[in-house]
């Protein structure tokens, strides 16, 4: 059975789990209950909850006064390094587990990423992450690999930024041969296990990236730190993305996944690591793509009883660019004066945040 800081018998945990917002909220419960029923290690708990709609907020100042957790709450929507630099300030723990509020956990899946750190050393260790629901066994991401290309010519040198994730969008039983403990480059942040003492290393999270190469970014900084990843295939969990979501889901994930947030964040991140090809292009039509897949293409099924009519997409899909850009130009304007004074301090050293 887990334990939890309600626990009396509980003094000295080793792992703080902290739970950030991904892209919606309607998913809270059945995440946060498959934590507390399939958790087998003693754990404290820092949930971070931007903007969620008053049900969700609701539940969650419950289960925070009846578990024992620590709940921060705020009123407005977050970017993903905003919040896990807000839940890192709460960290005392020899490690922190990152995870997604739209994922679910199997039965015993911490101790295998606590055995793991304590026999490798790794700094960050990724558990096998599945997609959809857990009994289809389709894998999301086994690893992979995330470095820096460089090729130096006669008359210049070119960067490149190298990605690849390994088993995505293929069968667990495909794969088998390949799913044991090894080092690897790519842990995602769905859930993502971090020895502590790293962040004294690589600072807190770059909060830049608004919702793009977050992860990339952070696993770069480790390695380049001299810190390892490993991928743990013990340990499972599944990311379970929409379609559907509420109403009260669409605003945030919206701007989670907008255009000037993923144009933002590529530009950023490209340099940062001066690379030579600013990919801004790509980053737009992904974000695009998923706002398409999630929101937009069933919206039209409904208004078009199954038909999708190409003018009713041409409609639709302008009227998305034009609420997109509105969203983001709002929020930024409301909140980027309070955003760049906030600062958050973690155990190891204090960070201005800055959102947008």
């Amino acid at each position: 059975m887990y334990s939890t800081l309600s626990d009396p018998q509980v003094t000295d945990p080793q792992v703080t789990i902290v739970v950030v917002p991904r892209e919606r909220f309607s998913f809270t419960r059945q995440s946060l209950e498959s934590i507390y029923q399939h958790t087998d290690l003693p754990f404290k708990l820092v949930y971070v909850d931007g903007g969620s709609p008053q049900p969700v907020q609701d539940y969650l100042q419950t289960q925070a006064r009846e578990r024992g957790f620590e709940l921060i709450r705020q009123d407005r929507y977050l970017s993903p390094n905003y919040a896990r630099n807000l839940g890192l300030r709460y960290v005392d723990t020899k490690y922190v587990v990152f995870i997604d509020n739209d994922v679910e956990v199997t039965p015993g899946w911490l101790s295998p990423l606590v055995t793991c750190a304590e026999e490798t050393g790794a700094s960050v260790i990724s558990p096998l992450l599945l997609i959809g629901k857990l009994e289809d066994q389709i894998i999301h991401s086994a690893g992979g690999e995330a470095h820096v290309k460089e090729n130096q010519k006669t008359d210049h040198s070119s960067r490149k930024f190298h990605e690849k994730m390994y088993g995505c969008n293929k069968p667990v039983a495909t794969m088998q041969q390949h799913l044991y403990r090894q080092e690897t480059e790519l842990a995602e942040f769905h859930c993502m296990f971090i020895r502590s003492a790293i962040f004294e290393q690589v600072g807190c999270f770059d909060q830049g990236l608004l919702n793009t190469r977050e992860h990339l970014d952070f696993c770069m900084l480790v390695r380049q730190s001299g810190g390892t990843v490993y991928l743990e295939p013990a340990s499972v969990i599944t990311y379970v993305p929409g379609p559907p979501l509420e109403w009260t889901d669409i605003p945030f994930y919206m701007l989670r996944w907008s255009d000037a947030w993923a144009i933002a964040s590529m530009r950023h991140f490209y340099s940062k690591w001066n690379l030579d090809k600013d990919e801004t292009k790509l980053a737009k039509s992904t974000v695009e793509f998923r706002r398409k897949w999630t929101l937009l293409n069933p919206l039209i099924h409904r208004l078009t009883f199954g038909q999708d009519y190409l003018l009713v997409k041409k409609v639709v899909y302008r009227l998305d660019k034009l609420l997109n850009r509105y969203l983001t130009d709002r929020y930024a304007r409301k909140y980027q004066q309070t955003s760049t004074s906030e600062v958050v301090s973690s155990p190891t050293q204090t960070t201005t945040l800055a959102e947008v």
